[in-house]
């Protein structure tokens, strides 16, 4: 692989810089010199390994646990708000480093059964950084969402259908195991190759290394332990403004303050409801929660997915909404509801019969359903973004896989850090094997047994572990690179849609197999990745992603249960803070894939055909980029146009919104292309420590908020907690279209 790809506005380093610091006092030196050939992983990763530090310990197993426990529970609670919070691993990550050495300092070191094969000490030393890393490997288990949840609150809520906590665990389960399969099968193209390099994970090292490293304070500036924690105070006092005092932050659409009346100004200005022209985020969570931290991005990723955003955004969307294409201008300019044709609210329980299953006879008096101009687009650039996936890494990385197939069964091509875990006993792939035969079995039974609560066959259940098998490796690829990661949800939902219309429960139990368990497979071979810089034995990795996938199904479930049991107006009500967005999205899509059906809307039985002709767009752009590079092969910048992300940079988009795309480039310009380029020692130490430190920060002032003053529900009224301040955002601009509260377009 050309490795410039890596190094755009990269410093060139010498070893000696890239040797500073060693991960532990007591590490042993590697016999070999050599480095990362990726410039970020060089500056960033330890190539020091200390083999004797204990690592399956009684503390790590107490925190572990503990660690996962508690965020799977704190972010499915968060979940369903209509400002959703995600709590990162990072924030367990710094609180357990406290604790962990109370346990060290305070537990006995007695060793139990001395000299038996029983033999163990509850306190083996020091707490370490590899015990350390495990317990963040828990924690991960329990960051983000399980998406399967999505299945159970759609079914409950939405469609007030029947589905039992034992089925509903079932589904959540092997969702969340299936992925294990696709990850252990991949692990040799995606996680030993140097070229795999997985970005996120260095905000993960790199804090690791300041929590465990004693570094010498330069002259005139701070040690990485000293920065990170002035940042991660700054972070969480600052974050009492956007969550509480003036969340105004969260938004600041200024335009729609100097045209207050003006439907167009605020249709372009809103970040939240529009276009987001001039809208601003100073507030950590709008900034990264939902393409993650720009910090982690590699400029060429965010350069790539600024580009996309601005040609669906500022180019595709308007052009579609001022020319009136399918009725744009009846609708919200940027809306994820569904509508009739005169611009009301479709009503969606008129459509079901007793049995689940779509009422032809009530759709047709209804009409078809309709999209808004951008909910349409966002679906066409998920078409373009599938295909355009698989012409890029055929055309980019063919070579490299056909290589690493061979080169994977013979020693050579290893970088540093692979040679150094060779020492370790790897994980048999048969293991993988057998898991993922396991759980194909045990959900074909699920589909089959329950079927009158999940809807679908078992054939159906082999297509979407078909589709996830070969996915994985393209989307891995691309996502080990650039940070940023196609989904499979809409191609997932078009084909069972077509295969089998009418059926909602079956299209979202379809899309979870076939889309999150390569989602999960993704999400493992970054913990793999982790644990290779950070060089943990595989076997224990293993067990640790078990355990830890296990727990966090379990309690996030429990909780979505409990919520969903003991809220009234949950994902029901626009005036409680329990709006629920994603699952709103989810649902409007099981209406969509499910209930209707593809034909119905981009069949030849629907209103949006001219929508598939994006899979034709997406398989072309790579192919001129390929072509262009080949003729052009000294500009190294053509070959940093990395058409799936650009093309799918708006995949998060609905429920994220303008300002989170907006805000995240900038942030993302100035770290990786500024900083990066013109203070290269500084980016160096502080950029993914302070990355660490603002999601911290965050995290734990947000938990502090609610627990202090959204339990008791005291909200603070002020222009200032407007979160957009852009009303008529949402309005049609259609002639005679009344919508209650915007004026009437003549």
């Amino acid at each position: 692989m050309d490795e410039s790809v890596y190094e755009i506005n990269a410093p060139l380093i010498t070893q000696d810089e890239t040797q500073e610091n060693p991960s532990t006092s007591s590490s042993k030196s590697t016999e070999s010199s050599e480095n990362s050939p990726v410039q970020q992983v060089a500056l960033t990763v330890p190539t020091t390994d200390d083999p004797s530090l204990p690592v399956l310990t009684f503390r790590m197993w107490i925190l572990g646990t503990l660690s996962c426990i508690l965020l799977s529970f704190l972010n499915q609670f968060f979940w369903y708000r209509t400002e959703p919070l995600t709590i990162t691993a990072i924030s367990a990550q710094i609180a357990v480093v406290p604790l962990g050495r109370l346990m060290a300092a305070g537990i006995t070191d007695r060793i139990f059964f001395r000299g038996s094969r029983f033999e163990f000490t509850l306190n083996p030393g020091p707490f370490n950084v590899k015990e350390h890393v495990l317990i963040t490997i828990f924690a991960n288990s329990g960051a983000g969402t399980v998406y399967a949840i999505h299945v159970v609150t759609v079914v409950k809520v939405y469609y007030k259908q029947h589905i039992t906590f034992f089925v509903s665990l079932l589904v959540v389960i092997t969702t969340q195991v299936l992925g294990f399969g696709w990850a252990g099968i991949y692990r040799r193209y995606l996680v030993e190759p140097a070229a795999m390099w997985w970005p996120a994970n260095l905000v993960q090292v790199s804090l690791f290394r300041a929590l465990h490293e004693t570094e010498e304070r330069p002259k005139g500036g701070l040690t990485r332990t000293q920065f990170f924690l002035i940042a991660l105070a700054c972070s969480f006092a600052y974050y009492v403004f956007p969550g509480y005092l003036f969340q105004m932050l969260t938004s600041f659409s200024w335009v729609c303050w100097i045209f207050p009346s003006s439907v167009l100004a605020q249709q372009l200005g809103s970040g939240l409801y529009g276009l987001g022209l001039g809208a601003l985020g100073f507030d950590w969570s709008s900034i990264s929660s939902y393409l993650g931290s720009p910090l982690a991005s590699p400029w060429f990723a965010t350069a790539n997915v600024a580009a996309g955003f601005v040609l669906v955004m500022y180019v595709l969307t308007p052009i579609t909404y001022w020319f009136n294409v399918y009725k744009a201008k009846t609708f919200p300019i940027f809306s994820n509801a569904l509508f009739k044709s005169n611009g009301t609210k479709y009503n969606i329980s008129s459509i079901v019969d007793s049995n689940f299953h779509l009422n032809l006879e009530s759709y047709e008096e209804q009409g078809p359903l309709y999209l808004s101009t951008f909910f349409a687009m966002t679906y066409g650039v998920g078409f373009a973004a599938l295909t355009a996936t698989i012409m890029h890494v055929f055309l980019f990385h063919g070579r490299e896989i056909w290589d690493q197939t061979k080169a994977s069964l013979k020693d050579k091509g290893m970088d540093i850090h692979t040679r150094l875990m060779s020492r370790y006993n790897q994980v048999p792939e048969w293991w993988f094997w057998a898991m993922l035969v396991g759980n194909i079995g045990v959900t074909i039974f699920a589909c089959e047994y329950y079927n009158e609560q999940l809807q679908l066959p078992w054939w159906g259940v082999v297509l979407a572990c078909a589709i996830a098998f070969v996915f994985t490796l393209p989307i891995g690829i691309i996502t080990a690179i650039t940070n940023q990661s196609p989904g499979l949800n809409i191609i997932t939902e078009y084909i069972i849609g077509y295969i089998y219309p009418g059926y909602p429960v079956a299209n979202m139990c379809f899309k979870v197999y076939g889309y999150i368990s390569m989602s999960q497979a993704i999400t493992f071979l970054q913990d793999f990745k982790l644990g290779h810089y950070m060089k943990i034995p595989p076997r224990t990795m293993f067990m640790a992603q078990i355990v830890g996938t296990l727990i966090a199904g379990i309690v996030y479930l429990s909780t979505a249960w409990w919520l969903l049991e003991t809220i009234p107006d949950i994902c029901t009500s626009d005036s409680s803070i329990w709006t629920c967005p994603s699952d709103t999205v989810f649902y409007d899509a099981s209406v969509i894939w499910g209930l209707i059906g593809p034909r119905r809307i981009f069949g030849d039985l629907g209103t949006y055909s001219a929508i598939n002709w994006f899979f034709l767009g997406g398989a072309i752009a790579p192919v001129i980029v390929w072509l262009a590079h080949k003729a052009y092969p000294e500009k190294e910048w053509i070959r940093l146009i990395n058409m799936p992300v650009l093309i799918g940079a708006t995949g998060m988009m609905p429920p994220a919104t303008a300002v989170n795309y907006t805000t995240w480039v900038l942030v993302g310009f100035l770290s990786g292309f500024v900083v990066y380029r013109y203070r290269p020692e500084m980016w160096r130490r502080y950029n993914y420590v302070l990355s660490g430190a603002l999601d911290a920060g965050l995290a734990f002032m947000a938990v502090l908020l609610y627990l202090s003053l959204g339990l008791e529900g005291i909200d603070l009224q002020w222009w200032g907690n407007n979160l957009d301040g852009c009303p008529f955002a949402t309005c049609p601009t259609a002639k005679g279209v009344n919508v209650q509260g915007c004026p009437v377009s003549s």
